[in-house]
């Protein structure tokens, strides 16, 4: 993932820790109005804790495991991390510009594409004039590779 990504997931993490002392509260209060077993707030907070507990977790783990790659040893002869390809779908005749990155990275709107889709799996190793053929779920898709940069 690129070092932008990984400070999003630190920032996250800071946000969702942040929560515990207000989730923390939520059940103390919820505790206080009386039998615990038909107490709907009380649940609803408990509910609320386990959710943030397992997004903590999954963003440490995330973090933990992260690998940052750094741009500037990148080249753009081939489509790879954090390479931004241009291409044109010969089936639909439609340019489109897509950067490869990390899965939690990925905004399709803003033209962030997952490594792991099967778009980006076929032009991964590519270069430019190839053309490439991407297995998706609604058929066969064909890319030629326009440009390729960085």
């Amino acid at each position: 993932m690129s070092q932008e990504g990984l400070d999003k997931l630190k920032k996250d993490l800071a946000e969702a820790l942040a929560q515990r002392p207000v989730i923390s509260a939520a059940i103390a209060e919820a505790r206080e109005k009386g039998d615990l077993s038909e107490n709907a707030e009380y649940e609803s907070a408990r509910e609320a804790q386990g959710l943030l507990e397992l997004k903590i977790s999954n963003l440490q783990n995330t973090i933990a495991n992260a690998k940052v790659i750094d741009s500037s040893q990148l080249s753009a002869d081939k489509v790879q991390m954090l390479t931004t390809v241009k291409v044109k779908n010969l089936t639909a005749g439609a340019e489109m510009t897509f950067t490869i990155v990390g899965q939690n990275e990925a905004d399709f709107s803003k033209g962030r594409l997952a490594a792991t889709t099967p778009i980006a799996r076929a032009l991964m190793g590519h270069s430019k004039g190839e053309t490439v053929e991407a297995n998706v779920p609604s058929g066969v898709l064909k890319f030629k590779i326009l440009d390729i940069s960085l």
